[in-house]
């Protein structure tokens, strides 16, 4: 009878032993499992907050005006509008440029472009020596002030399918802006912003 007790009583203790190391390793899984949760919401957390700051520093990028980005002075390719196709080509080739602008005593009257030469000569079949410029460039131009945003720069060239804008003021030519111009400065600025979140997250 004793050793039945004895028995019991080792057996009991042992499952009382069992149940409590369990629980005791149940306990630890579950305080794993909750550490790595919290972990995990704490990443995402972070990710939210850099792609929040990083979207909103974009658009803020956008509000820039062009006369922050075009500071100092810039060169203005320009012709007369007695000047020949081919001038106006081989200018545009020697400067690796897509348009010319078209001046008059100092006054902006039109744009010559890569386009206009395609399409209003050689589809015309006109000679490029004995045509002038006057004759087949875009006449008054649409000009944008140094006030305007980047934001609204690629607004017009998107919708009006502009590739270059004079940036005029009180009949100044400035500086002449491309799409490809504009396109550059955003991915630039962006590289260097997401450099920056980066090294925000490393840290």
């Amino acid at each position: 009878m004793r050793k039945l007790l004895c028995k019991s009583g080792i057996g009991i203790g042992l499952a009382l032993v069992s149940s409590a190391a369990l629980a005791a390793t149940q306990e630890e899984l579950l305080g794993a499992l909750l550490g790595q949760i919290q972990m995990y919401v704490l990443i995402a957390f972070v990710i939210v907050v850099i792609a929040g700051v990083y979207f909103m520093r974009s658009r803020d990028k956008r509000q820039t005006p062009l006369n922050e980005i075009f500071k100092g002075s810039r060169t203005i390719h320009s012709v007369g509008p007695n000047a020949s196709i081919t001038e106006c080509v081989r200018l545009m080739t020697a400067s690796k440029i897509g348009a010319l602008m078209v001046m008059d005593d100092g006054r902006l009257i039109g744009i010559f472009t890569e386009r206009d030469a395609l399409n209003k000569v050689l589809a015309s079949n006109l000679d490029p020596r004995n045509t002038k410029v006057s004759e087949v460039m875009t006449k008054d131009p649409y000009c944008i002030s140094p006030a305007t945003t980047v934001s609204d720069a690629m607004q017009l060239i998107t919708e009006r399918r502009f590739r270059h804008l004079p940036i005029v003021d009180n009949g100044k030519v400035l500086a002449v802006v491309s799409s490809g111009d504009l396109t550059r400065w955003l991915v630039q600025d962006q590289l260097g912003e997401v450099q920056e979140l980066v090294n925000f997250a490393a840290r």
